[in-house]
Order: structure tokens, then C-alpha cells, then sequence
């Protein structure tokens, strides 16, 4: 058969439950319980079969159900509250983001994957999961904001373990009739379907359109008939490995998502590209300015980049994706002639400068050259990205390579468990997840009564070991295991037994091998009578992996030879439903990464808002949120050359903490009463994650660091026929031109020394600016603590002013220093433009004295 004309069938819902219909249509109720509540109250037992999915859940119910339910003036009036609280949420007006995003102008946040509820198989990981608690807090914000994605018919592979422990991989087809998906319409009410000029020929696809509270996110889909098989495929999987089809999902993400935004008359004023591989995003973004401005391409480039936001996940330079030149090259010739350039200088942006035209295409340097704001996503993050990425700025010292950081936070509202958020209601206020900012509502958590506290997360621990023991029965049952290992699954773990849980990707860099360095340690800590312990993992390992894979292995393996298994257990397929309970439910939070190969590490968040303590290296976000107060470090954060060296030595300090620390505290118990030291640092890892690590508090910061200035900078430079944006054309030209002229002198001091602490120096240097005048320039003078030669380490400046024009362009700056504090220092100078952020940090443009 062939040419099969598809149709669905939903329910008939009666009049009066109509709103379940937009209800389940919109993800807003994922993060709202009094919605949650209302599916559940519906027929509990069938919600959870549905995995919690509305769509799937109103299928399996009864026409007589349903009569039923409109009868029951209870659920109605129930329903009735839930849709006041919806729509207001949802649908009016409000925040203060009319001023700068006025005539639909919007931001863009582009993102390969998107994690924003189990039945939505749109991520892999933790940065699919960031992007969709972004959206989240964005529509509790109610920031103009939409996001574009790729919708994949197969998603991240299912993870399951044959019989000798090896990881395999399944890639089911998602069913879309089970999605909250709807057509993405055009003006005019068309089906809206984009195309981009391929290799082999014209790419189409059609735009999705998922509602997420107020936020719309677009998903952009190839698998139509009128793409070949080859095209169909190129949404069917998340991170193929096939470097032609990741490329041709990079352009269909970044090109074919601002088509999409422009086919709907959506016009963004800021794009944020969430990692590089929407970099290409950028290059339409100028053909568009170009076209419907009215400007040339050096006119739009001085534009698109001050208006985009880059956010880098990847601490390590492998981790970012590079294209061969002649695979990108099919994709950009069409470009030319909208850009009214040549293909090799639109390739040259994505070459670091002065490689040769063969180099490599690579999406991290494409996305810095077309983006002012560039961040990593934790403070240390920051440091290993200016250090990693220094190269592309040789003349500046490593602390002023433009990378910033914002630190990730996560959707409060998402990830706390029913129990603890009914205790924030009561004792801050309902909408306590809007108030995360505000320190006198969030140290109210400090007045929660401690019994009240400890049956919240002995009630999330017993469903978490509930779980565990049906996912274990179900994983061995999949094996066709003897009767005496499925009765062991069914009964691992234990109430009441200090839980550690260790969860997230198995690479080898997380060495989720650490807690195996010393087996007789661990056996002891788990086979204690008096103070057990017991350890959940679970995690997938990349499908090319081989040395993660091979990490399961070994751990499984160990489990079997020790007979440990009701002890420690893998749970397989690792995912947002299994994540839930494992951050609700554990009592400590273990992470053991390489330091600094973690980003940032969410997951922590998620569990410390739970009251779950972290026990984890000083690495990603806990190098920000560690105290001794609400939790440990594994190690002092030292960093080692000799990796083997570096796990003896962690892996022992873990032993010792879980030994010395972590254990006594949790069986600290006094006359039978709960552990009272436990308790007070739950509450404060709550009051932390709550405090600094919210999504709130990462968009706002997002909005008044970058959305705000970017939208601000995108209206002045546009406005009077883009005279601003032109001005700076001229501005730009004038300074490449002459910057060749400048010579800086070796700047002298009028006292020699040696000085104390409150004493000031004079200093001068003599700048030869040939045909740029001191007004376009600043001259500064650069010193800081002698680190090595000819190297500074903590360098501050001080601007010089002209003290004598010489002649013939030469003039004499200076100015005092003064000496606040002891130690050996050095000093020069440089000389940089007088010039905005996106002008002076341009690779180039400064000179050093010699």
C-alpha cells in the first residue's frame, strides 16, 4: 500500500470540559500542580499508565467517563479554577517588556534540543533541559520570547542492556499523535513550510508549533514526502553522528528557523543561540537586515552581532562541532548573492584568523563573530572558556578575552516534589516560585517545622525506592531472568537506608567509576549493620562511547561479583520521569566530574532544591553554592596533569567524606527524632537553590545583562535610515585603516622606589597615533603582579590623558598610580579604540607598547 491518508480520532469531550482539550495542548501544566492535580483526580491509575502524558491519557478514557466527569459540579468547579489561574498566566498582559520589544519584536532562543516534559522526546541531556527551563521562566516572566528547535521522529536513542551488560540502543518512532504539536501557520492561514538550498538539491520543512505557557517554541521538521528519503531523515535522530547530516540539521535550525520567524512576520530583536550549532542562524539574520533596511552587508554586520546573545555549553574544544569547508560551501554559495559577498568571506567567519581558506568551518567561532554577548554557564565555566578560547585574541591578557558567564538555574516549579512545594506554599506564599529573589521569603523556608520537613522527603524517598523496585522487575523481566533474581529486584533497597544517587551521562570524564577505586571500602560502607548505605546510577552512555559503555559494564559487573545487588542498582533508559524522582528522593546528590570538565551541572540544582544534599567536586555550579552549611566537597578543587593520580586521590577523599561526614550525620538521631544537623542543611541547600540557582533568576539576568542592552542597541541603530549603524561603518573602516600607524613607547615612571602602600608614582608614555586623533583612542596604562616573565597576573588599568601633543601625530599621555597594595609589580601600556564593546574586543585592535 502506498499514499496512506492518515486521520486521528480524539474523545468527544463535552461542553462544559472543553478547556481539558486546550489544557493538555498547552505545556503550561506541567509545571503547575493544581493542573496535575486535576488529570490525576480524572483516574489516577490511568494517568500514570499515560506517563503523565494529557493526550495519551484522554484517549484511554471512556465516552462514559468523560458524560461522567461534566455531570460532576466537583471536578467542574475544580476545572473552573484551573482555567482563571491558566488564563491568567497565559494570556494577559503585563511585565515591564513593552518598552523595548514593542511592534512584535520578540527574542529568539535557538536550541538543538529542547527538555521540557517526558512525552516531548525533543533532548539528551542536560543542555536540552536548561533550554526548556528557560522557556519555562521566561513565561512565568512573561518575556516576549520563542523558541525555534528541530522536531525528531526519533529522538535520543532508548538505552537498554543485553545480557552481558552492554549498553544497546533503540530508536523508536515518536508518535505525534501524541504530541502537543499543532501546524505553525503562516499570515494567511497556510501551512507554513520553509526551504533551504542543500547540497542535492532544495531541503523543505515544515514548522511545528508547541505552546509553552506563554512562550511559542517552533520546530522545524524535514519528514515530509516532499523531501527523498535522504532529506526525510535528516530530523529523524538528535545528534547524529553522520557529519553530513548533523551539518545539514545545523542549517536547517539556524537558516530555516529564521525563515520560519520571518514567514509568520515574527521579527527578532535579539537572538540567542543556545551553543553553536545555531551559528548559521546569523547569516540569514543579515540577508533579512539587509533586505528590509534597506542596507549594505558592512552596514547589517555592525547590526546582528551587537543584537545576539552566544551561550557556550562545551569546556572542552572537541566538544564543539567543525565542518570540512567544502561540505559547508554547498549550503553557503546560495547565500552569495543576498549577501552581496563572496563565499570564501563568509566561510572566513567561522576560520579563526589568518588560518588558511581549507581550514575547518567551526560553529564556536562562527557563533563569537556574530555575537557581542558570549557567556559560559557557570563562573568557572567562564575561566575555562576565556582560557580555551584565548587563541582567538592573542594580544589580551586571558581575564579580558570577551566571554562572560551566567550561571545556569533551573525551573523551580519543574522539579520540586509535591510534598516540599506544599510546605513552601504554606510557609512562603503560593507563588513562592516567582519570588526565589526575594531573601525575606526565602529564609522563611528556616521556619518550617523540622517533622513537617522529614516526612516531605521520607514520602519522596519511598516513592523514589518504589519506582526503582518496578523499573528493576520490569529490566530484568525484559531479560528473561530466573525467578529468584525477580524477586531480588522487586525487593533492592531499602526504606530508610541513606540513599546516594548518581545520575547523568556516562562519560568517562564523570567517573562514575570513582566510589569502585577501593571495593573493601565500599563494601563496608554498604554492608554496615548500624549505618548502611545504598547507591542508585543510572545514566546513558553516547552510542559511540565505547569507553562509557564499557563503564556500565564494569559497574554492573562488580555488582554481580559481590552480590551486591540489593545495595546498588543501574536503572536503565535514564529520562525527565526517572529524574524527577531520583532529585525528590535521594539523600545525597553525587557528582565526581573531572575538574573543570563540568559546565555547570543542573541536576545538583534540582536535587538541593529538593533539600537532597550534594556531595560533589568543586566543579560547574558548586564551586558558587558549596558551604559547609548544606553539603561537601570531594577534594579542595586542585586540578592534576596525571589523571590516574587524580582518582586515587579524589576517590579517597570520597571514602573519607562519606565515612567521616556524610554517614554520621544522617543516622545523627536523638532519642528517635530525625536528624536535626540533616535537616538544617537541607533547608539551607533549599534556600540556595532557591536564592541563586532559580531559572527566574537566570533569565532575568539574561534580560537585564543582554536581552535589554542588545534590543536597546538594535532600535538605535536601525532608527533614521540606520544612521548609527552606518556612522559605525565609517568608524570601523577608519580605524582598520590607520591602526597599522600606531607605535606605543615604553612608558616611564618619574620615581624609582621602592614605595609602600598609600604612596602614588607618576608615569608617562609617548603613543605615535599617525592619523587618529586622541578622541578615538584610549590610551591606558596596564600593570598587575608579576607572575612569570613578561606575564601579570589580577591586571587592572589606568586611563592616561594626554599631557603634550608632540607633533606629527605623536603625543606624551600620562598619569599616577597609586600603590594599594604590597607585592612585586609590573606595568605597560596600550592603546585601544574609544569605541563600543563589540569595536574595542575585536580581535586586532590593540596595541601594546614595545
Amino acid at each position: 500500500m502506498s499514499h496512506i491518508q492518515t486521520f486521528q480520532v480524539f474523545p468527544y469531550l463535552p461542553e462544559k470540559l472543553r478547556f481539558l482539550s486546550a489544557l493538555s495542548r498547552n505545556l503550561w501544566w506541567s509545571w503547575h500542580r493544581d493542573a496535575q492535580a486535576l488529570f490525576r483526580r480524572i483516574d489516577p491509575k490511568l494517568w500514570l499508565e499515560a506517563r503523565t502524558n494529557p493526550i495519551k491519557f484522554s484517549t484511554l478514557l471512556s465516552q462514559t467517563h468523560l458524560e461522567n466527569l461534566a455531570g460532576d459540579s466537583g471536578f467542574v468547579a475544580d476545572m473552573e479554577r484551573v482555567r482563571e489561574h491558566f488564563e491568567n498566566d497565559v494570556f494577559n498582559t503585563g511585565g515591564d517588556h513593552e518598552d523595548l520589544f514593542s511592534n512584535n519584536g520578540t527574542v529568539a532562543y535557538f536550541s538543538m534540543e529542547f527538555g521540557l516534559h517526558v512525552s516531548l522526546p525533543l533532548f539528551a541531556g542536560g543542555l536540552g533541559v536548561l533550554a526548556g527551563d528557560h522557556l519555562k521562566a521566561a513565561s512565568d516572566k512573561k518575556l516576549p520570547l520563542v523558541g525555534v528547535g528541530l522536531l525528531y521522529r526519533q529522538g535520543y536513542f532508548e538505552q537498554y542492556l543485553n545480557q552481558e551488560s552492554w549498553q544497546q540502543e533503540a530508536y523508536p518512532e515518536t508518535d505525534l499523535f501524541y504530541l502537543p504539536i499543532k501546524r505553525a501557520k503562516t499570515p494567511d492561514g497556510k501551512d507554513l513550510i520553509v526551504s533551504i538550498e542543500g547540497p542535492s538539491g532544495t531541503i523543505y520543512a515544515i514548522v511545528w508549533k508547541v505552546n509553552v505557557g506563554r512562550v511559542p517554541l517552533f520546530l522545524l521538521d524535514t519528514h515530509i514526502t516532499e523531501n527523498s528519503k535522504e532529506v526525510r531523515d535528516i530530523t529523524s535522530r538528535l545528534y547524529e553522528g553522520d557529519q553530513r547530516i548533523r551539518l545539514a540539521q545545523e542549517m536547517v535550525l539556524g537558516i530555516g528557523g529564521i525563515r520560519a520567524l520571518s514567514a509568520m512576520n515574527i521579527n527578532p530583536v535579539v537572538c540567542h543561540m543556545n551553543e553553536g550549532h545555531s551559528a548559521f542562524s546569523s547569516l540569514e539574520r543579515l540577508a533579512l537586515t539587509m533586505a528590509n533596511h534597506n542596507i549594505d552587508l558592512n552596514t547589517a554586520l555592525q547590526v546582528v552581532p551587537r543584537t545576539t546573545v552566544f551561550t557556550t555549553h562545551t569546556p572542552v574544544s572537541a566538544g564543539h562541532d567543525e565542518f570540512p569547508v567544502e561540505m559547508v560551501k554547498p549550503y553557503i554559495l546560495p547565500l552569495e548573492k543576498r549577501l552581496d559577498t563572496t563565499a570564501a568571506r563568509i566561510l572566513s567567519w567561522g576560520q579563526s584568523q589568518g588560518s588558511s581558506p581549507d581550514t575547518s568551518v567551526s560553529m564556536f567561532v562562527l557563533g563569537l563573530r556574530m555575537a557581542e554577548y558570549c557567556n559560559g554557564v557557570s563562573r568557572l565555566h567562564g575561566h575555562v572558556a576565556r582560557r580555551m578560547w584565548a587563541h582567538l585574541w592573542p594580544e589580551l591578557p586571558e581575564h579580558e578575552v570577551p566571554i562572560s558567564h551566567v550561571t545556569n538555574g533551573v525551573h523551580s516549579a519543574t522539579w520540586i516534589s509535591h510534598e516540599i512545594a506544599t510546605l513552601l506554599e504554606r510557609n512562603l506564599r503560593p507563588d513562592w516560585h516567582l519570588l526565589t529573589r526575594n531573601d525575606f521569603f526565602v529564609n522563611r523556608i528556616d521556619e518550617i517545622f523540622d517533622e513537617e520537613l522529614w516526612q516531605a522527603h521520607e514520602l519522596s524517598r519511598s516513592r523514589l525506592i518504589r519506582l526503582c523496585r518496578e523499573l528493576m522487575v520490569k529490566q530484568y523481566g525484559q531479560r528473561n531472568a530466573s525467578k529468584a533474581v525477580m524477586e531480588a529486584a522487586g525487593s533492592a533497597l531499602d526504606q530508610g537506608v541513606l540513599t546516594i544517587a548518581f545520575a547523568r551521562r556516562f562519560a568517562s570524564y564523570k567517573r562514575a567509576h570513582l566510589l569502585l577505586q577501593d571495593p573493601d571500602r565500599l563494601k563496608n560502607l554498604l554492608r554496615s549493620e548500624t549505618r548502611p548505605v545504598q547507591i542508585i546510577f543510572a545514566g546513558k552512555a553516547h552510542p559511540k562511547d565505547h569507553d562509557g559503555k564499557m563503564l556500565i559494564q564494569h559497574l554492573l559487573n562488580f555488582i554481580r561479583q559481590e552480590k551486591l545487588g540489593h545495595r546498588i542498582i543501574f536503572l536503565e533508559n535514564y529520562d525527565m520521569h526517572l529524574a524527577h524522582h531520583l532529585i525528590q528522593g535521594a539523600d545525597v546528590w553525587l557528582n565526581t566530574p573531572r575538574r573543570p570538565l563540568e559546565a555547570c551541572g543542573t541536576s545538583g540544582m534540582k536535587a538541593a532544591l529538593n533539600g537532597v544534599l550534594n556531595v560533589s567536586i568543586l566543579d560547574g555550579w558548586w564551586c558558587e553554592g558549596y558551604s559547609p552549611e548544606r553539603g561537601w566537597t570531594i577534594g579542595d578543587g586542585s586540578e592534576y596533569q596525571d589523571p590516574a593520580y587524580q582518582d586515587s586521590v579524589e576517590s579517597q577523599a570520597l571514602y573519607n567524606v562519606l565515612e567521616n561526614e556524610v554517614v554520621p550525620c544522617f543516622y545523627e538521631r536523638k532519642g528517635g527524632d530525625p536528624p536535626e544537623r540533616w535537616l538544617k542543611m537541607m533547608k539551607e541547600s533549599m534556600k540556595i537553590a532557591l536564592k541563586q540557582f532559580s531559572g527566574f533568576r537566570m533569565v532575568e539576568e539574561y534580560e537585564n545583562r543582554f536581552y535589554r542592552p542588545a534590543a536597546r542597541r538594535n532600535k538605535e541603530l536601525l532608527q533614521n535610515d540606520a544612521f548609527q549603524a552606518k556612522a559605525l561603518v565609517k568608524k570601523s573602516e577608519r580605524i582598520s585603516s590607520l591602526w597599522r600607524h600606531i607605535h606605543v613607547d615604553q612608558p616611564v615612571r618619574e620615581a624609582e622606589g621602592p614605595f609602600r602602600v598609600g604612596d602614588e608614582f607618576h608615569a608617562t608614555v609617548q603613543v605615535q597615533l599617525g592619523q587618529l586623533r586622541p578622541d578615538e583612542v584610549d590610551v591606558e596604562l596596564y600593570f598587575g603582579n608579576v607572575k612569570s616573565f613578561n606575564v601579570l597576573s589580577e591586571g587592572q588599568t589606568e586611563q592616561m590623558t594626554v599631557e603634550e601633543e608632540l607633533g606629527a601625530g605623536r603625543y606624551r599621555y600620562g598619569c599616577t598610580v597609586s600603590c594599594g597594595r604590597s607585592g612585586r609589580f609590573g606595568f605597560t601600556a596600550r592603546v585601544t579604540p574609544r569605541a563600543d564593546h563589540w569595536i574595542k574586543n575585536r580581535p586586532g585592535f590593540i596595541v601594546w607598547s614595545e
